[in-house]
């Protein structure tokens, strides 16, 4: 897998074989950034069940796009990238130690802990990519916990990715701005209102 934009472009990051992953294809990580570029600025990203952490090393990556020479974006800020895997989070630290990225944080615990983690922290995030197994509940529970445990920013982000629609259920306090099915998966971008 690539970096597909902004100043990490082209290095390539490990873990497209990771058992029990599905990387985000380069196709769809493309359109969905499109969809996403103006909420990037500056914000701060939880790539939830991130397996090789593809989607927060390129929300970080964004980088400067200029249109006139005019600066419109400069990424994501900061970073935490959760995984229950051992070996995904191990993925995690050598793509992030080989492309030189440090403003992150990798967390190796399931994502209950590390939701009620961000929580003690008194940590709100901006984007919220949740990627979890397929055929689970995880996408419910974990909206429920964010909204419960209040770690999305008013006007934040939740990009939810699923083999199946049935399986993006979430409250009234938020409203979906773009949803696209991509050959098994669809991709759901909700906004907390």
């Amino acid at each position: 897998m690539k970096i597909i934009s902004g100043k990490y472009k082209g290095r390539i990051i490990e873990g497209f074989n990771l058992d029990g992953t599905r990387p985000t294809m380069e196709r769809v990580k493309e359109s969905l950034f499109a969809m996403i570029q103006n909420y990037l600025d500056n914000s701060t990203v939880l790539d939830l069940f991130s397996g090789s952490g593809n989607l927060g090393i390129e929300a970080l990556s964004e980088g400067i796009r200029a249109i006139e020479k005019i600066a419109l974006s400069e990424g994501a800020s900061f970073a935490y990238f959760v995984d229950s895997n051992i070996k995904a989070t191990k993925t995690i630290k050598n793509n992030v130690q080989n492309i030189g990225i440090t403003n992150c944080e990798i967390l190796n615990m399931d994502y209950q802990k590390a939701l009620n983690y961000l929580h003690s922290k008194k940590q709100q995030v901006d984007i919220i990519f949740l990627d979890p197994p397929y055929k689970t509940n995880y996408i419910e529970k974990s909206i429920n916990l964010i909204e419960t445990l209040d770690l999305l920013a008013k006007g934040g982000l939740i990009i939810c990715e699923s083999d199946t629609l049935d399986r993006i259920v979430y409250s009234p306090n938020y409203e979906i701005i773009k949803d696209k099915k991509y050959g098994d998966k669809w991709v759901v971008i909700l906004k907390k209102i």
